[in-house]
C-alpha cells in the first residue's frame, strides 16, 4: 500500500531559518567574541554568549536600583527629620506664645487677696484731675513722702484684666527710688506722692499716665499696648531719708 504524502515548500530552507531565528536572541548592533558564536551556530550558541552581557545587565540595573533607592530613603529620612524638627519647634513656639499672652493663669503673690478683693468693692473710689483714680486698701499711719525724696515700695502691675506684667514681690526686692522726679511712669508717681507709710492703694492709671511706648509680652507676661490702662497695687514701705531726719 502506497501512501500520498504532501510536502508543503513554504520558501524557507530550514538551516537558514534556523538562523534566522537565532539571530532574533541577539540585540542589535552586538558582536560576539566567542569562538562558539558564529553566524552558521545553532541558538544555544548564541544563548551561551548571551548569558554575560545579560548578568551584567541585570547586575547594571540592581545597582542603579539600588542607587536611586538608597536616595529616595535617604530624601525621606531627612524630610521626615526635617518635619520632626519643624513639628517640636512649632510646640516650643506655640508654648511662648502662650505664655507670653498670660496664659494659664498662675497664683502670684499679690498685695490683695481675695477677702481683699471683695472688701475693695465697697471701698469708694477717688479720682484726681489728672484722671488717676485709685482705691486705699489700708491708709497708712506714718508720714507722705516728699517730692525728690526716695521711697522704698513695693508693686504688682496688672492689665486690667488681672494679668499680672510685673511685680517687686515676685522679684524679692523692694523697689526703690525718687517719687516725684520722673524715675517712674506719671500714674505711679502721682498716686504715691499722696500716700502715707504704711498704706496699700489700687492705682487704675489712665493710658496717658501709663507707658506711652507699651511693653513687649515675655514669657508669662502679658503685653501692654501704648497709652492703654494698668492698674498698679502699690505699698509704701518706708522713705529712707525721711526716717534718718526724724532720728
Amino acid at each position: 500500500m502506497t501512501s500520498n504524502i504532501t510536502t508543503f515548500n513554504l520558501g524557507y530552507d530550514m538551516p537558514t531559518m534556523a538562523a534566522s531565528l537565532s539571530s532574533l536572541l541577539l540585540p542589535l548592533g552586538s558582536t560576539c567574541k566567542s569562538l562558539s558564536c558564529n553566524p552558521q551556530g545553532i541558538a544555544a550558541d548564541r544563548l551561551r554568549c548571551l548569558v554575560p552581557q545579560y548578568r551584567r545587565s541585570v547586575v547594571k540595573a540592581k545597582a542603579s536600583y539600588t542607587t536611586e533607592c538608597a536616595a529616595m530613603v535617604n530624601t525621606n529620612s531627612r524630610r521626615d527629620f526635617l518635619g520632626l524638627a519643624l513639628g517640636i519647634s512649632s510646640l516650643f513656639v506655640g508654648s511662648l506664645e502662650a505664655k507670653g499672652a498670660g496664659l494659664p493663669p498662675e497664683d502670684k503673690p499679690k498685695l490683695c487677696d481675695e477677702a481683699c478683693e471683695k472688701e475693695l468693692e465697697n471701698v469708694p473710689m477717688v479720682t484726681t484731675e489728672s484722671g488717676l483714680q485709685y482705691k486705699d486698701i489700708k491708709v497708712g499711719q506714718g508720714p507722705s513722702p516728699p517730692v525728690g525724696f526716695q521711697v522704698a515700695a513695693n508693686y504688682v502691675a496688672m492689665v486690667p484684666s488681672g494679668q499680672v506684667f510685673d511685680s517687686s514681690l515676685e522679684k524679692g526686692q523692694i523697689y526703690i527710688f525718687r517719687v516725684g522726679s520722673g524715675q517712674v511712669i506719671k500714674g505711679l508717681d502721682e498716686g504715691l506722692l499722696s500716700m502715707k507709710v504704711g498704706g496699700k492703694r489700687r492705682l487704675y492709671i489712665p493710658g496717658p499716665l501709663a507707658f506711652p511706648k507699651g511693653l513687649t509680652s515675655a514669657p508669662g507676661r502679658p503685653r501692654v499696648a501704648p497709652n492703654s490702662p494698668v492698674i498698679f497695687d502699690v505699698s509704701l514701705e518706708y522713705i529712707p531719708g525721711l526716717e534718718v531726719d526724724e532720728e
